[in-house]
């Protein structure tokens, strides 16, 4: 079991991503109360923490931070859209002060996309440039990716892409875009279908695992991913009884997730995966229940082989 506590630092971005999951309201964490949810973690016995916003890096004190959790012996990650990161010195003030994982933000390889999705012109570029900066640096790096209609054909494009020009990229996360946030609800346009995503991703999964890399899905029901079942984050949870912390900068303060259940179509009942299978999100409000489809594999490899080893 590995459980990895989140911290919202700052509700503040320098991009203004059309589905963002936490858009900005001018809150930023005093680095007192950072330091108490550094502490309350490390006496939960958590494997780590990731830093997330709003955008992390426009935390004023981020390196004191990252170096107090190291003191503590938790390892630090953060969640960043790769703009700050850019600035070479900076990053190496973060890998200096003990950041040992970095989650870069990228949804698009194409230029155009990226920046519509963002609303940052040249956002891509910053996040290429953050890459190159990394590639000098011991810090673990993975690639995070929102799945949306603007990006669904060419998700194996953009492993291809990355990995080909950074070869130390080895393990990416995609998430399927939450519906009812705040950002998408202004901007349907990007809320996908399964069936946008579906050829794409099972590319992008396939390319990954020949390659020996990894990768997580989340949000996405496992008759969308069988083969690779053993992929999707709720399947690991569930399988493993992992929870979750985060602590974030709103009303909803601090939330402890348990459960990983989402919704079930009546064809679930029938399906071998139904008990490690968190269903679809927002089933019947944004997505339809005949998108999906019962699977008839045997459930045990799958919970076997997330049992064995594997990266957190």
């Amino acid at each position: 079991m590995a459980n990895l506590g989140y911290i919202q630092l700052a509700r503040c971005c320098n991009q203004r991503c059309r589905f963002c999951s936490n858009p900005s309201n001018g809150r930023i964490l005093s680095l007192e109360a950072a330091k108490d949810h550094v502490d309350d973690f490390v006496q939960r016995g958590y494997d780590g923490i990731i830093l997330t916003g709003g955008e992390p890096t426009l935390f004023p004190a981020m390196t004191e931070l990252i170096h107090y959790a190291k003191k503590l012996g938790l390892p630090t990650r953060i969640i960043t859209n790769g703009q700050n990161t850019a600035d070479p010195v900076y990053l190496a003030d973060l890998a200096s002060a003990g950041l040992t994982h970095l989650h870069l933000s990228i949804y698009s390889v194409r230029e155009s996309v990226n920046d519509y999705l963002t609303q940052k012109p040249g956002s891509l570029k910053n996040q290429l440039k953050t890459l190159e900066n990394l590639a000098d640096l011991d810090i673990q790096t993975d690639i995070n990716c929102v799945l949306n209609r603007h990006n669904a054909d060419h998700l194996d494009e953009n492993v291809r892409v990355l990995t080909q020009r950074f070869p130390f990229l080895n393990h990416f996360v995609w998430n399927n875009l939450d519906p009812t946030m705040n950002t998408a609800m202004d901007y349907e346009d990007v809320v996908p279908r399964l069936r946008d995503f579906e050829v794409s991703l099972f590319r992008a999964m396939r390319f990954l695992d020949r390659t020996g890399r990894t990768f997580r899905v989340e949000r996405v029901p496992l008759c969308y991913m069988a083969e690779y079942a053993h992929c999707s984050t709720e399947t690991r949870k569930i399988i493993k009884s992992e929870e979750r912390i985060v602590h974030f900068l709103d009303d909803k303060e601090t939330v402890r997730q348990t459960q990983w259940d989402h919704g079930k179509a009546e064809v679930c009942s029938v399906c071998h995966f139904n008990a490690i299978c968190a269903g679809l999100y927002e089933l019947g409000n944004f997505y339809d229940p005949v998108e999906l489809s019962p699977v008839f594999l045997d459930p045990r490899p799958v919970v076997e082989r997330v049992r064995g080893k594997g990266s957190l």
